[in-house]
């Protein structure tokens, strides 16, 4: 595919969604307003983001797979000359899967809403901010200097404080007024280690800066110092780091199913690609300090995160579903944390295999267990687990399994997404990169290993008590009394486990929406080489300084 045709494909994807959300403000025209007005926007959401995928994909079917290190799609346009701004866009193979894992999960979300719209407002503003959320996250892994990145990177944060705080559950307002006072500050900061690299350099240009005899050569040790203190902290928070990760679970647990999913699988990858784009390239020196202090809260997070999930999943604990999917995020993506605090190919390339395999799988269990939360009135684990509670082996088979496939998924088994990005993560760790201390991260190695074993012990337990649901008591323990009414024995047919009322199976819309999810998943756990592929060439060039 052409230049200008691949251009006009990477400017639809990121303006459609903004010229959608415009529309989607205004009445829709009599012949497409189907059976109400609601229905109708709704099914513009569908629309927008079914053609925003459509060109995502298109996009990705034009890419020059043969050199994906090169910035290709590119526009670029000066727009405040003043202050060398440029309007400038791109993709390589380190954003292009990330811009269409975006296209597609937005897509997913609004297919699911068309048909399980999350209760609360209007939802013209509901398909509104959802558009400007997806244009905001899609500039951002297609921008190509530091302002615009800077501006993209906040254009997230309104939409999603509103679907929050408007269309979440209990909590919401509280949740949502962390959330964004959380990224604010951090942005703040951020912004001022971006305005410092910019002024002492010459230029926000991204493409020029990483390269080694570019402007980054005016950026002093000490001034990459505090660029990548500043950059990185503002970073962290949306990664989330440990411990400025406390904003996580609640604003996953108050938010609507399809905020916690785009929250899960594009936000927190907003964080760890600027990581990649901004810090390591364009401050190497300072990166190669805080290195080993980014590994240590990493692989801290790591064991945090399971030790937080176990203590949610116990027995008793009262543990909310949805906000131990939330704090196994905290661990999986203290992985991508770890492969990118190694400096190595091996080590990045296994984070950027694993924000995409965190982005399908923690996709699909927020969708389900945002599900299940409407099947069963509850995400209580104690109970999801009692003698009445969901056991979706018996109940809802396909939903139980799908359930299962989920979390065996996310805990790392091979020949499913999850493995390849933990395991090369841990290669990283194994061999940093000279000049780092190996001793130091064969420890971070080790707790990451232990981590993984958590994770594991986690999940397995989530699936024990959520699909197989509670222990009945034997009948030779209890024998009826006088005063006993048939049937309310436990052991007998008329009991009250018996008696609890049926979970519905999977719907078609829920099979059109969480499909694709469990199909990538798969197809990125057996064939590995169709992203390493596109990101290794460019990982060994920015690690390179441009060469």
């Amino acid at each position: 595919m052409n230049h200008t045709a691949l251009q006009i494909l990477l400017a639809a994807v990121v303006a459609l969604p903004l010229i959608g959300a415009l529309a989607a403000l205004f009445p829709a025209p009599p012949g497409l307003r189907g059976k109400n007005p609601d229905q109708a926007v709704l099914r513009h959401g569908v629309t927008v983001t079914g053609a925003v995928l459509a060109a995502a994909i298109a996009l990705a079917a034009g890419f020059d797979h043969a050199h994906p290190a090169r910035m290709q799609a590119t526009t670029d346009i000066s727009w405040i000359p003043a202050l060398d701004i440029r309007i400038h866009l791109g993709v390589d193979g380190i954003s292009l899967p990330l811009v269409v894992m975006t296209a597609l999960l937005t897509f997913l979300c609004a297919l699911y809403s068309y048909f399980h719209m999350p209760t609360g407002p209007s939802p013209k503003a509901f398909v509104a901010l959802l558009l400007v959320l997806e244009a905001g996250t899609l500039a951002t892994f297609a921008v190509l200097d530091l302002m615009l990145f800077f501006l993209a990177f906040e254009m997230v944060l309104i939409p999603m404080y509103f679907l929050i705080a408007r269309w979440g559950g209990a909590g919401r307002q509280a949740a949502a007024w962390k959330f964004i006072l959380y990224t604010l500050l951090g942005s703040v900061v951020m912004l001022l280690g971006l305005l410092l690299i910019g002024v002492k350099s010459g230029t926000f240009d991204m493409v020029a800066l990483a390269t080694d005899n570019g402007p980054k050569a005016q950026l002093s040790h000490t001034v990459q110092l505090l660029a990548v203190l500043a950059v990185g902290i503002g970073l962290a928070v949306k990664s989330p780091l440990w411990p400025l990760h406390s904003w996580l679970p609640d604003a996953h647990t108050a938010a609507p199913t399809v905020g916690s999913v785009l929250l899960a699988g594009v936000l927190l990858k907003m964080g760890t690609y600027g990581f990649v784009r901004i810090a390591l390239p364009l401050t190497p020196e300072g990166m190669h300090t805080f290195a080993p202090y980014l590994a240590a809260l990493a692989a801290v997070g790591i064991v945090y995160g399971s030790l937080s999930c176990l203590a949610l999943v116990r027995k008793g604990a009262k543990g909310d579903l949805k906000r131990l999917i939330a704090y196994s995020s905290v661990g999986h993506m203290g992985f991508v944390l770890l492969g990118i605090a190694s400096m190595t190919p091996t080590g990045v390339n296994g984070a950027l295999f694993a924000n995409i395999a965190h982005g399908l799988i923690t996709g699909l269990l927020f969708f389900m267990v945002g599900a299940l939360k409407d099947r069963f009135g509850s995400t209580d684990l104690d109970t999801l687990a009692g003698s009445t509670g969901a056991a979706l082996y018996g109940k809802a088979p396909r939903f139980g399994g799908l359930l299962a496939f989920g979390a065996v998924a996310s805990l790392g088994l091979p020949g499913l997404a999850g493995f390849w990005g933990e395991m090369l993560a841990m290669f990283g760790a194994f061999r940093p990169a000279d000049g780092l201390s190996r001793p130091a991260f064969l420890t971070f190695m080790a707790l990451a290993g232990l981590g993984t074993l958590l994770t594991a012990a986690y999940l397995l337990l989530v699936v024990r008590r959520v699909c197989m649901g509670g222990t009945p008591h034997l009948a030779a323990t209890a024998p009826l009394g006088a005063g006993d009414p048939p049937g309310d024995d436990p052991a007998t047919p008329g009991r009250a486990a018996d008696r609890a009322p049926a979970i519905p199976d999977l719907a078609r819309y829920e099979y059109a929406a969480w499909s694709p999810l469990a199909a990538l998943t798969v197809l990125a756990g057996l064939w590995p080489a169709a992203l390493l592929g596109l990101s290794d060439p460019a990982v060994q060039q920015l690690l390179g300084g441009g060469k």
